[in-house]
């Protein structure tokens, strides 16, 4: 089904911190999104009824076993992927970013090559620029003014000493969506691994990972409504073959390999919550049919709302646009940053605050590609981004506003 102006408008009372704030425009959401009452319930109930160790031999400790398994199921479904055992848990994708390049790493030889990029966020790069320390070569692919990655030179950086490409699907700064089936061919021809940050791209598009053909996924569900858990997929065999940190007594196989210690089970519960909430807007009969028909039609109606920001701020005098445009049949991320010539991208922000719009500003924890354009020493951006629940009137009040500052 088709997601309108009544769909959200009807969502928006899903969510409790929209109702409690109904003077508030978040428009936030690449930072991360608000979470529906059906994920609070969830998270809730573990609690009140199962709050337990895994692998008891009792009722409530293997209703915890029983939940967990539920959730790696449902976010596999979410994902495309071949089943639960793919999905790992985490306290966040930086954290499993970590725990895997130290574990890649420990594969690698002394000039063996990772090739990353100047525009991901540095839970995508800091972990492999890490790997320097064993005698690793990182290269990374340059970003070009228009916001896109340079193709040719993404080609020529894929050497047959390439081991691992880490690449964002989206990025959270510019909202640009990356050519991955590009990187999947070059990968595929010298054998290397494709690693892809899926944290701003899951929000927005519906995920296949099998036909995206990575080798690892990682996302973060306090981005699609959920709570702050990091999920990692894992192509079937690929993580057995890892030399991961654990303690002698955890489980060495897939998807527990990776996990240490006690996972956070009333926040991975309410991941499979905000999965299923996202499902209840689609059509189908299977969970993957109505995940695919709701993420279409949601991102559909981000992409419109957005365009109309987009195409509206850039008329103001004194704001530059920064990132690709939305020409059409162009993939892009519902996240559109500017800078004003007048004022600082967090002076904008505090005055926007001020007024209850709540927008980003500053590098996103891109800083990298923020030094790439040269906006470093001028703050960074202003960042806004659209979620389900955010409306026109919203926009139109940021553009307002906006008019003002500049």
């Amino acid at each position: 089904m088709a997601y309108t102006l009544e769909h959200c408008l009807r969502s928006r009372q899903d969510f409790p911190a929209l109702t409690k704030n109904p003077d508030l425009a978040f428009l936030d959401g690449p930072g991360g999104s608000q979470v529906p009452r059906a994920v609070v319930d969830a998270i809730a109930d573990v609690y009140a009824s199962c709050n337990v160790n895994t692998h008891g031999n009792f009722a409530p400790s293997r209703e915890v076993d029983r939940r967990m398994a539920v959730a790696r199921s449902v976010v596999a479904t979410f994902l495309g992927a071949e089943g639960g055992s793919c999905i790992s848990f985490g306290q966040s994708m930086t954290t499993l970013s970590f725990n895997l390049s130290v574990a890649i790493g420990r594969t690698l030889e002394k000039g063996d090559e990772v090739l990353i990029t100047q525009l991901d966020h540095e839970g995508n790069r800091g972990p492999w620029l890490n790997l320097k320390e064993r005698g690793v070569v990182v290269r990374e692919v340059r970003l070009l003014e228009s916001g896109e990655l340079d193709p040719a030179d993404m080609a020529a950086k894929i050497t047959a000493r390439t081991k691992l490409f880490a690449i964002g699907a989206s990025a959270n700064s510019l909202g640009t969506v990356n050519d991955l089936a590009l990187a999947r061919r070059l990968t595929r021809q010298v054998g290397a691994l494709l690693l892809v940050d899926a944290v701003h791209y899951a929000p927005h598009f519906p995920v296949d990972v099998q036909a995206l053909g990575a080798d690892f996924l990682l996302c973060s569900a306090y981005k699609f409504y959920g709570p702050h858990v990091g999920v990692l997929y894992s192509r079937p065999g690929a993580l057995d073959r890892l030399p991961t940190d654990r303690l002698s007594v955890q489980d060495p196989a897939a998807p527990y390999r990776i996990e240490t210690g006690t996972l956070n089970h009333a926040a991975i519960d309410g991941v499979r919550a905000a999965v299923e909430y996202i499902a209840s807007w689609g059509g189908g009969t299977s969970l993957r049919e109505r995940i695919v028909d709701a993420m279409t039609h949601i991102s559909a109606y981000e992409h419109d709302l957005a365009k109309s920001y987009h195409d509206a701020v850039r008329r103001i005098p004194g704001v530059r646009v920064w990132g690709p445009d939305f020409a059409a049949g162009r993939a892009r991320a519902p996240t559109v940053s500017i800078t004003l010539d007048k004022i600082t991208a967090a002076a904008a922000a505090t005055a926007l605050g001020n007024q209850g719009i709540c927008v980003w500003d500053g590098d996103f924890y891109a800083a990298r590609a923020v030094q790439a354009l040269g906006l470093a020493e001028r703050g960074g951006l202003l960042r806004t981004g659209i979620s389900m629940y955010n409306t026109r009137d919203e926009v139109n009040r940021l553009l307002s506003g906006l008019e003002r500052l500049a």
